[in-house]
């Protein structure tokens, strides 16, 4: 997969800690920047957020229409058949940001992967096996795709991982998501799960705890 496109916000000069944000089908990297202001994060947190845009492909669910997507769905019955290759190859992708991210002075320590349904299922997939240690994983309304071919890594066996969902989510039920954890503390993780009386979004209360983890974790 070609590099990704991305739109990069700073919360203050000289950033310590960077958070990449993966958006859902259909949608692109402008969704989630709206949401940096509402954190809560400290006046004088210096975090550099990156909301990269998925590529352009043509989707099943979606008649075999193109859009942006990470990963091609086939089928949205509740087992959710996706391209796992297509999946592996965004997260590859996306692992190359936390590569540059690095490189640019950011420890893997402090690098969050954070990911909204369809980029949840990536910020699994990409969280669990990178080979350093990061700082955290944020899941949101969405399922994990690659429990069954990730390769976990040693050093993100004990990695912060928060779990969101909408109790009301007719997109991807909120089954799903209990579903992921269930999946998540089989591999002998201990994910922290949450859920909102909402739909297939988020709310103020789920970006303020996000922004809680994010001081917590990184800065």
């Amino acid at each position: 997969m070609q590099e990704l496109k991305y739109i990069e916000l700073e919360t203050n000069p000289d950033p310590v800690a960077s958070v990449i944000w993966l958006h859902g089908l259909g949608a692109s990297g402008h969704d989630f920047e709206p949401v940096v202001p509402e954190l809560g994060l400290p006046q004088d947190a210096a975090v550099r957020f990156l909301f990269p845009h998925a590529p352009v492909m043509p989707v099943t669910v979606n008649g075999g229409m193109s859009m942006p997507a990470w990963y091609d769905i086939k089928s949205m019955d509740v087992d959710r058949v996706v391209d796992n290759e297509q999946l592996r190859a965004s997260a590859d992708a996306v692992g190359r940001m936390v590569d540059r991210e690095i490189e640019r002075g950011i420890p893997a320590g402090n690098i969050i992967i954070a990911g909204f349904s369809q980029g949840g299922a990536v910020a699994y997939e990409l969280g669990l096996s990178y080979p350093q240690r990061l700082a955290g994983i944020l899941a949101l309304s969405t399922y994990f795709a690659t429990h069954n071919s990730v390769t976990p890594s040693e050093a993100n066996r004990n990695i912060p991982i928060n779990v969101y969902h909408g109790t009301f989510d007719p997109v991807v039920p909120e089954a799903l998501g209990r579903r992921s954890i269930e999946q998540l503390e089989g591999l002998g993780y201990r994910p922290r799960y949450e859920t909102f009386p909402m739909e297939h979004s988020v709310c103020l209360e789920e970006v303020q705890d996000i922004g809680q983890f994010i001081r917590e974790h990184a800065l």
